[in-house]
């Protein structure tokens, strides 16, 4: 029998040993986490608030700005603490716990695009029958749906990785608890867990672009092909614009980093590529719906009259 150690607790790298650097660093990604609350919890109010927002677009928008605050808070702030420290350690659990956030979350949001698109092929394509098809029920179940998936997909993972044996050495090349550093100091087999992030993870997030791609060739060949005017030709299709950004900006990084995972990986490109999904997209979500949609727009200016009209009196 081979002596093995199993360790307790690890240590997160982090971006850089420069102490100024760090501090410099510490303050941009706060300033990036204040926006991603500011910005997903206006969306949020503003959904809540105006009447003319209860429809099943901004119902599935409400849970996207509610799945991007909990994805940023499950990494940034343990990450903001270790900016703060020479070692940021985490213990066993605490990896599990924070690994097992991330990707019930960012599985979650991937599932939630599909949707979003199915919505939006829907209401262009069948807008006769938009509201019986998206009726309450549905959307909710939808939503069941998401959240749902993201957390026994997440549960999966987790329970696959807390199985595995760690005996050392302890250090973590990121800055939070991801599956593949973390299966790097694997002592075990990580045969297993190889196979489930190729198959299960590439596949939902495949098979989730894939459809939002089928959903929006069909809009833009029925706009082609049905809509006479040209005009309200680039209004449907400018409903879809702020979508496919978010789209792009989500899945490109998550396919590469996900698709084609091995152990001989590059660390540094997988740690930028996090940070781009997991911090910088929550940030600029809230703010593509709001520049680019009037109806959000004009929802925040009404409530921010009706604030200010409010202290006058």
């Amino acid at each position: 029998m081979k002596n093995w150690t199993e360790v307790s607790e690890f240590i997160l790298h982090g971006l850089t040993g420069d102490h100024r650097l760090q501090q410099v660093l510490f303050i941009f990604f706060l300033l990036l986490y204040i926006a991603c609350l500011l910005g997903n919890g206006a969306i949020l109010t503003v959904i809540l608030a105006e009447p003319r927002l209860h429809t099943p677009m901004y119902f599935f928008l409400g849970n996207l700005s509610c799945l991007d605050i909990c994805y940023s808070t499950a990494t940034v702030p343990k990450m903001l603490r270790g900016f703060l420290r020479k070692h940021q350690s985490i213990s066993f659990i605490g990896c599990l716990t924070q690994l097992h956030f991330f990707h019930f979350l960012g599985c979650s949001e991937a599932v939630l695009l599909g949707i979003m698109a199915c919505d939006r092929y829907v209401a262009i394509c069948n807008p006769l029958r938009y509201t019986l098809i998206m009726n309450k029920w549905a959307c909710i179940t939808l939503a069941g749906v998401t959240w749902a998936t993201g957390f026994f997909y997440a549960l999966m993972h987790t329970t696959v990785t807390s199985q595995l044996v760690f005996c050392g050495p302890n250090l973590i090349p990121h800055v939070f608890c991801d599956i593949k550093p973390l299966l790097t100091l694997a002592c075990s087999s990580t045969r297993l867990s190889y196979v489930l992030l190729n198959l299960v993870t590439g596949s939902i997030a495949f098979c989730s672009f894939s459809f939002t791609l089928l959903s929006y060739f069909y809009i833009i060949s029925f706009l082609f092909l049905k809509v006479q005017s040209w005009q309200n030709c680039w209004k449907a299709f400018s409903t879809c614009a702020s979508h496919l950004t978010i789209v792009a900006m989500f899945y490109i990084p998550v396919l590469s980093n996900y698709m084609f995972a091995s152990a001989s990986g590059s660390s540094d490109k997988d740690l930028i590529i996090s940070l781009l999904y997991s911090v910088l997209t929550p940030v600029l979500n809230p703010l593509i719906y709001s520049l680019r949609n009037h109806e959000v727009k004009n929802a925040i200016r009404k409530i921010l009259m009706q604030n200010a009209i409010f202290e006058i009196i």
